[in-house]
């Protein structure tokens, strides 16, 4: 049995949630996401949660990645989710231009990324990228592409990495 399934999903005032065919919609302040649902779960909408409960045996491994799919688009038309990147390297840095996030990483030319639809990005200074959107997926997907240009080097620690990642470092040749 999932435990993470078993536990419904609460729906916070201001958010309303639909299911119509093989969609489920929910709606909140932020705006609205939905998704495509599973014949092998079924979906409950009843006193302002959501339950989610395998109908069939196939349905059992499916039926706590289901669950927290429904909590990430609870959590994104309500909240948000942000991911926030960290440049470090002499001469890297990122400035947003417009529509455009302009990358400086040692490359003989710059990174233009165009920023997608939902997403929202910001450059505090120099060095720090937040990336911010309703949907989880997009966020890490977006942060997965800019974070691609530049890893983080076990070396010298120059690169992009996400906040709060650690890099584990080597030491380098000796005399």
């Amino acid at each position: 049995m999932s435990r993470i399934g078993k536990v419904p999903v609460a729906l916070p005032d201001g958010v309303s949630a639909n299911l119509a065919g093989e969609t489920l919609s929910i709606k909140g302040p932020k705006g609205e996401l939905s998704m495509a649902t599973r014949d092998e779960i079924e979906y409950k909408i009843e006193d302002g949660v959501v339950k989610v409960m395998p109908v069939k045996k196939s349905g059992r491994p499916f039926w706590g990645m289901q669950r927290t799919l429904v909590q990430n688009l609870v959590t994104g038309v309500t909240e948000g989710f942000t991911k926030v990147l960290e440049i470090s390297g002499v001469g890297y840095r990122a400035n947003m231009q417009g529509k455009i996030l302009k990358l400086q990483l040692g490359y003989s030319h710059d990174v233009d990324y165009a920023i997608p639809e939902g997403i929202d990005i910001k450059t505090p200074d120099q060095t720090t990228v937040e990336i911010s959107g309703m949907d989880k997926q997009k966020v890490g997907q977006v942060a997965a592409e800019i974070r691609r240009w530049r890893k983080p080097e076990p070396y010298k620690g120059k690169g992009i990495k996400y906040r709060g990642e650690y890099v584990f470092r080597k030491e380098g040749k000796k005399k």
